[in-house]
């Protein structure tokens, strides 16, 4: 395990010509399909900020939620053999339908959350981070530091150790993120910014889990771009 091995995850990112993609890749300045910088959508009122700076975090990976954290492939397995057990995987299983999708503050932090709990969802993600397990080479040192610098509860400690990534089953929560972490005073005006710009970019209404994707990091210095997008079903 090395800064310069690949990284791979597995994902929830809408379809490329949906409204909800184009809104979140413009919020990031980011396209992860074409792997280019995107123009801005600087929302209303937020003028003022470096907005490049205030989504330079959540940049580097995309728009997205986590289905599965990102992981360096296991020794003897390869990139082509995860694409092939994803088709397969996701082939047969059924979509997930939410609610609908909400910006909220997450901490400092600004995302789009399920309007609504959906234990779907929930049995969706942990059953993705428990199948593609066999493909995940474990935390180097430094990784683990890492993941160490933030309060973990036990619970938290065991699921890093067991799938190398600390929010799974019932400690994972979907989430779309739209901010890097905010001064505290700048949450409130920034979300209440988000909510107008969302409403305004994406219709409202249910959210269909359609596809699963598979992003890769070339390197740690690299962003994540779009591997795969595998429709389900």
């Amino acid at each position: 395990m090395t800064e310069t091995a690949p990284r791979y995850a597995l994902y929830y990112a809408p379809a490329a010509d949906s409204a909800l993609w184009r809104f979140g890749s413009a919020t990031l300045g980011y396209d992860a399909v074409t792997g280019a910088g995107a123009d801005f959508a600087v929302p209303p009122g937020c003028e003022s900020l470096d907005w490049s700076d205030v989504t330079a975090e959540p940049r580097r990976y995309g728009f997205h939620a986590t289905l599965k954290a990102p992981f360096e492939l296991a020794n003897g397995r390869n990139e082509g053999a995860l694409r092939a057990f994803a088709r397969n995987y996701v082939a047969g299983r059924p979509s997930v339908r939410l609610a609908g999708l909400s910006v909220n503050a997450l901490g400092r932090f600004i995302a789009l959350t399920p309007s609504e709990p959906s234990e779907a969802l929930q049995r969706f993600a942990f059953d993705i981070v428990q199948a593609f397990e066999p493909f995940r080479a474990p935390l180097s040192e430094a990784d683990l530091a890492r993941r160490l610098q933030s309060p973990l509860t036990p619970a938290h400690r065991a699921y890093l150790e067991a799938y190398g990534y600390p929010y799974v089953d019932d400690a994972f929560r979907f989430h779309m993120t739209l901010t890097g972490s905010l001064p505290e005073d700048q949450v409130a005006p920034v979300k209440a910014a988000l909510v107008e710009a969302h409403a305004q970019a994406v219709p409202a209404g249910p959210v269909l889990i359609d596809r699963v994707a598979i992003f890769k990091q070339a390197s740690r210095s690299s962003r994540f771009v779009l591997l795969d997008s595998i429709p389900l079903g």
